[in-house]
């Protein structure tokens, strides 16, 4: 099966990774040394800013509920790695020596800076489970200077798969989008091999981590005509919606995708948590640091609600027949 691809960047990158954040031990110093008067709050992300704007907003909301408004009593820092993995240990070196008093982290993010920024609390948004990506030690008391928010998209892979099949019955083959950037694919492709088989699915792995990529994964999709895609959790993709959801018109894929904004954007449609919602969780539990509660004490939220939302108008564009039994699911429609 497709799903057994090996990554061969993968330990290049981590070692990399590693060198650069292996003098973090003097990182405190240094951070003591530069504390600004105003507390500022580092907010490092693996995307592009363009795609993630409802997401930084509803961050600032969650901020603001806790008492915390940025450039009135706080600051708040952005970097953001523009979908280059291997760039997120550099930018999060200038964010740590810029003082900051909390960072906040996707998953890319803080799995490259976790076993280095040991005294700096850090809140994390993540999409799978943060136990077994070894960020927490578990959910309920997190431990060291880690905690954060998570809507636990991986674990929603057999569900994806389902209703994948669900839209094309017929299909034997479905595939999946990951970008092989990012730290947790070998994981998420076991899962999405397991939730395959177990469908008696032939699961077809496609590669994107670049905007060239996707139109080019895209093309082959469109010529092949081989089942429905799944569109992985990912940053890269997350900040890359609109171009996504165009894509799958372009050329006929009908597509499930784990991001509400895919569907809103002309995409067929989304199954997960919902984004914005955990940032805004991420904003709350930052102002509370902020105010002196430590990470260890701050047990790891979970996404409460999964909302199913399909695009009509694209399915009728699709050629295609939204089953009864999704739509009576669904808890969105859009027409």
């Amino acid at each position: 099966m497709g799903g057994h691809c090996m990554l061969s960047s993968r330990h290049t990158n981590r070692r990399a990774i590693m060198t650069l954040l292996g003098g973090a031990a003097a990182w405190p110093i240094a951070a003591r040394a530069q504390q600004p008067t105003m507390p500022v709050i580092g907010f490092l992300n693996s995307a592009s800013p363009d795609g993630y704007a409802p997401f930084t907003e509803a961050f600032r909301e969650g901020l603001k509920q806790a008492g915390y408004v940025d450039g009135q009593n706080v600051t708040i820092e952005y970097r953001w790695a523009q979908g280059q993995y291997d760039r997120v240990p550099i930018i999060a070196l200038e964010l740590v020596s810029r003082g900051v008093a909390v960072i906040v982290a996707n998953t890319p993010g803080v799995v490259a800076i976790k076993s280095a920024v040991t005294t700096i609390p850090i809140v994390f948004t993540a999409s799978g489970d943060p136990v077994q990506m070894g960020l927490v030690a578990n959910l309920a008391r997190p431990g060291r200077n880690v905690t954060g928010v998570t809507n636990l998209a991986i674990e929603l892979v057999p569900k994806q798969l389902e209703m994948a099949r669900e839209l094309l019955p017929g299909a034997t083959s479905i595939n999946a989008l990951v970008n092989p950037s990012n730290l947790q694919t070998e994981t998420l492709l076991r899962d999405y091999d397991a939730a395959a088989r177990t469908l008696g699915l032939d699961l077809q792995v496609m590669h994107g981590s670049t905007g060239p990529d996707l139109d080019a994964v895209f093309a082959t999709l469109g010529q092949l005509r081989r089942g429905a895609l799944v569109i992985t959790s990912d940053p890269f993709f997350n900040s890359h919606s609109q171009q996504l959801a165009a894509l799958t018109v372009r050329h006929a894929v009908p597509a499930i995708s784990p991001l509400r904004e895919f569907p809103m954007a002309g995409g067929l449609m989304s199954y997960a948590g919902s984004v914005s919602d955990i940032y805004r969780l991420a904003g709350i539990y930052t102002g509370r640091i902020l105010k002196g509660e430590k990470p260890a004490d701050l047990p790891v939220q979970q996404a409460a609600k999964f909302d199913l939302v399909i695009n009509l108008k694209t399915a009728k564009a699709l050629g295609l027949d939204m089953p009864t039994s999704l739509l009576l699911r669904a808890d969105e429609v859009i027409e």
